[in-house]
């Protein structure tokens, strides 16, 4: 039995998950609400958050799978990349249960974890394939050849996929989150409507900078009454530029590494347009999208552990190297 922790941005998490990919708990406590106010994730304000819930959310994951502690053998947290101050309270209350137990601990990179989380039960993937990451906080595109370990193709030069969600969302006035909200009003909309520009940079990288300042334009040319009537369109629009990215993106990668397979895997995996627009690819289930302690557990079946007690002097790590 593996119990893991994620912490690595607004959402505190734990799961219960057995050596053979069975998912037994799965809770998430999100932030979401508490961030609204803001616009967006503000670190100081999410690790003390993750101080009052890390211990009641593992407490119920443990639970929610009638499995005591006696019977965990192993204990898996994020290490990063994230907010670092999030990722050490993670690592903190990992350190302190692992060792309390005489425990090994298994420190799992969050973006092998999202892809790991194709590799739970019940419809398991096996490698190899390509691997399109698109989240909040990172766009990624990967070769993925052995479970554990995946080789980068190409990333955003600027805003990730979902954070470029996250801005045209508040341009339009929609709140945070910003994904779900703008996925919802584009089906209201006429994605022909505008013609907004999708960046083509060398190689297989993305950009979405200059998309979300097209937005940016066409509600200022529009006024803000104009803007709000065609709320709907502007939103379909834009989702269509991003969708449009990433899915030719994938594609060409698929075809440079010869992995035709293709899986779909982070917060943006959930966005209905991606879906409908890759009907061949491999998307990972809705509620394993958002970042969960389910995929952190799932990697660390493939991962060295770190024996008690060397792991005492393990740190976090802000960002990808």
């Amino acid at each position: 039995m593996i119990l893991a922790f994620e912490t690595s941005c607004d959402e505190t998490a734990a799961a219960v998950v057995s050596d053979d990919g069975r998912v037994l708990s799965s809770v998430v406590s999100s932030q979401a609400d508490l961030h609204a106010r803001f616009g967006g994730v503000v670190p100081e304000v999410a690790s003390r958050r993750h101080l009052e819930l890390v211990a009641p959310v593992a407490r119920a994951a443990l639970e929610s799978a009638v499995v005591p502690l006696e019977r965990v053998e192993r204990v898996a947290v994020t290490q990063g990349p994230g907010l670092i101050g999030a990722l050490l309270v993670g690592i903190s209350a990992a350190k302190a249960l692992a060792w309390s137990k005489g425990l090994p601990l298994v420190p799992v990179d969050h973006l092998e974890g999202h892809v790991a989380s194709l590799y739970l039960e019940p419809d398991p993937l096996d490698p190899p394939f390509t691997c399109l990451l698109a989240s909040g906080g990172h766009t990624l595109l990967l070769a993925v050849r052995e479970r554990g370990r995946s080789e980068r193709l190409g990333s955003t030069l600027d805003d990730a996929a979902g954070e470029a969600f996250d801005k045209g969302a508040r341009l339009l006035g929609l709140g945070y989150p910003g994904g779900a909200a703008i996925d919802r009003l584009a089906g209201e909309g006429d994605s022909d409507a505008f013609d907004f520009p999708v960046a083509r940079v060398p190689g297989l990288d993305f950009s979405f900078s200059g998309l979300k300042t097209a937005l940016l334009y066409a509600t200022r040319d529009l006024g803000s009454e104009e803007t709000e009537r065609r709320k709907a369109d502007l939103a379909a629009s834009y989702q269509r530029a991003i969708v449009r990215a990433l899915v030719s993106r994938l594609r060409e990668a698929a075809d440079a590494t010869g992995l035709s397979r293709v899986a779909v895997v982070g917060g943006v995996a959930a966005n209905s347009e991606l879906r409908a627009a890759l009907p061949d690819a491999k998307f990972v289930p809705l509620e394993l999208c958002t970042d969960n302690a389910a995929m952190i557990a799932s990697c660390a079946r493939f991962v060295e552990a770190l024996p008690y007690p060397r792991y005492l002097a393990l740190d976090a790590y802000a960002s990808l190297t």
